[in-house]
């Protein structure tokens, strides 16, 4: 009820400061997602070449897959021929292929799959496909549903299962996308990993209560969060809406982004602990890049209220585009990876995280919706 009582104040305190954003010039936009791009495809001009960290992964690994998912996205808005030449390298280097091959059931591994898809649409070349295509359907063809134990995965495959569904007109896509959901929302970790109570998720069984936060309140991770709310939104823009749990998927959205009304932070960001601002408290990219990305989605399609959300999407925005962006395209404050709040820590304006592909990729999906955004 105290929670309740919160988000209604908060509501009312943004309806009156609703002018106090303004949205962007599309060309300041752009100039801030094409100086970011720049920096990373200047970095790694070549798309194949393996990922080494503390050890070598191959580029076709998650963090990869979701740059490029915001590679496509600014695409969609400033349609240079080197942008999809890039992606188009990115697959020919792999032979359209996932890590661990067509039996993967990673969720992880799947990921590189929505650009794989996006190429197929570009270029109607099946091959960019088949792989992907072959290792979600071993998926749909089994009777296991709990490979989704952890959130991330939603936002790394339930578009892929999506897409496979509209491309070949097969709702088998659609209903084991819900059995997979249904499992990290109800079942996984004992009773789910979604509270409705309180609107977000933990992030896998092992941060399900009793595990708390130093300050006593349960651990929902920013980034986390923010994959399911990029999930929703890139499933909701492609599903039919008469699918039968497209209503839940949509309810779900909507909660999510209203729980986090009342935690923004008064510079624009979240923290990386959104119940708990005193452990690792302070700026963080990530979640808040998928976060805007989802309000803005949201805003642009009609689905959420635009007085409420327009701005507190554009007040994370601008704080994003000012306080994170270097002048050489560099992207700061993002977390490294990991699944909780101490994890790829420290986060700094500075710092370079383990991988700055991801960071980047969200920044640009961000990007992509504020672009869109009409005044």
């Amino acid at each position: 009820m105290k929670r309740k009582l919160v988000v209604a104040v908060w509501i009312l305190v943004m309806a009156v400061a609703v002018h106090a954003q303004t949205v962007p010039k599309k060309k300041e936009v752009l100039k801030a997602m094409t100086l970011a791009n720049k920096y990373f495809m200047q970095k790694w001009p070549d798309p194949g070449k393996s990922i080494i960290t503390n050890r070598e992964r191959p580029s076709n690994i998650w963090t990869r897959a979701v740059y490029y998912e915001g590679l496509m996205e600014l695409y969609r808005t400033d349609k240079k021929k080197a942008y999809i030449d890039y992606a188009y390298e990115w697959g020919n280097k792999h032979k359209w292929g996932l890590r661990d091959g067509i039996g993967t059931r990673n969720a992880d591994n799947q990921c590189c799959g929505q650009t794989y898809i996006e190429l197929f649409l570009h270029s109607k070349d099946s091959t960019h496909i088949h792989d992907v295509k072959a290792s979600i359907d071993l998926m749909v063809q089994s009777d296991k549903q709990d490979d989704w134990n952890w959130i991330d995965a939603l936002q790394m495959a339930m578009p892929v299962f999506t897409r496979l569904g509209v491309i070949y007109k097969d709702t088998a896509y659609f209903r084991k996308m819900y059995d997979l959901y249904s499992f990290a929302k109800y079942k996984h970790g004992t009773n789910g990993l979604y509270n409705a109570a309180e609107g977000l998720w933990w992030r896998d069984k092992d941060f399900v209560p009793p595990y708390k936060e130093p300050n006593g309140e349960d651990c929902y991770w920013s980034r986390g969060n923010g994959w399911v709310v990029a999930a929703l939104a890139r499933t909701m823009q492609w599903l039919p809406k008469n699918d039968p749990h497209y209503t839940e998927y949509l309810q779900d959205y909507k909660s999510m982004l209203k729980a986090l009304l009342p935690i923004q932070r008064a510079d624009g960001f979240w923290n990386v602990s959104l119940h708990d601002s005193t452990h690792f408290g302070g700026k963080e990219l990530s979640g808040t890049a998928l976060f805007i990305y989802g309000m803005a989605w949201g805003v642009n399609n009609g689905i959420i209220d635009k007085q409420t959300y327009l701005p507190v999407l554009l007040k994370a925005w601008n704080a994003m585009v000012k306080d994170c962006l270097h002048e050489d395209g560099m992207l700061g404050f993002v977390q490294g990876t990991g699944k909780e709040p101490k994890d790829g820590q420290p986060v700094s304006y500075t710092n370079i995280p383990d991988f700055e592909d991801y960071g980047l990729g969200c920044f640009l999906l961000a990007g992509s919706e504020v672009y869109k955004l009409k005044k």
